[in-house]
């Protein structure tokens, strides 16, 4: 039981904090309850961080971003409640069906750009836009919600990429834009590269920059150029690798100017 809520079974796991499903012992509805690991908990700058999670969460109003019940500390336990998304996520989605259709890819990237923008406008970068943070509320008889979640290691969008230590950076490799990779600043252009990535992978099955090892990942996103996606779609108009190549410019002023327009 922690802060009155009750732990069923632990559904996730970050670096830093466990996600739980929970009920809401006062309300009776069930919840996802992120809870930093003890582990860090006594470690001042993931507090901070996971502060900041749920205050970066709260201040970006779109319908697709999870809803943010509480957040607080009860007997020295760091937590956020959430709403509790059963339907997993774009990672699921993508080992059950293989490579989906433009439709079908559309009706998760729209959503997920309308909340990159209305995180954008207040300010905000997510940073680690990928199909684990996608989450889909699947439900029989009604159309799927798509939820942008995790925003761990969102920034204000005039910081940096904020090197954690040499070498190292906020993100994953595999959707991170040359600038982050750089350690330069990071902004919505940033985010669209990031679901450009996501979009050519839900298209044809496969990551954009697939190498075997994340160095060579971090090195094909500086300098090789866009993946043709009609080599891998040929079903698909060729329009099409021309939206792709715009959103993965290598350089951020190439891009779209916002997720919405990309989409």
């Amino acid at each position: 039981l922690v802060a009155g809520y009750q732990l069923d079974a632990q559904v996730g796991a970050a670096g830093m904090a466990v996600v739980f499903r929970a009920r809401d012992l006062r309300l009776g509805r069930l919840v996802a309850l992120k809870i930093l690991a003890p582990s860090v908990a006594a470690d001042e700058s993931f507090r901070r961080r996971f502060i900041g999670e749920w205050r970066a969460a709260a201040a970006v109003d779109d319908p697709h971003t999870i809803p943010v019940y509480e957040a607080g500390e009860a007997d020295g336990v760091l937590f956020i409640a959430m709403r509790f998304v059963g339907g997993g996520d774009l990672r699921r989605v993508l080992k059950r069906e293989g490579r989906l259709g433009s439709g079908r890819t559309a009706g998760f990237i729209s959503p997920v750009a309308s909340a990159l923008d209305a995180a954008h406008g207040a300010g905000l970068v997510h940073r680690d836009v990928k199909p684990a943070n996608i989450l889909v509320d699947a439900r029989p008889g009604r159309p799927d919600h798509v939820y942008l979640s995790d925003f761990g290691v969102s920034k204000w969008a005039m910081s940096s990429a904020s090197l954690t230590s040499p070498g190292q950076f906020l993100g994953t490799p595999d959707y991170s834009a040359p600038e982050q990779i750089q350690g330069r600043a990071v902004d919505g252009r940033t985010e669209q590269y990031a679901l450009a990535c996501v979009t050519y992978q839900l298209l044809t099955g496969t990551l954009p920059f697939q190498r075997d090892q994340g160095m060579a990942v971090l090195l094909a996103h500086l300098s090789a150029p866009p993946p043709s996606l009609g080599s891998r779609r040929p079903d698909l108009p060729s329009a099409a690798d021309k939206v792709l190549a715009r959103a993965l410019a290598k350089a951020p002023e190439k891009r779209y100017g916002s997720c919405l327009e990309f989409a």
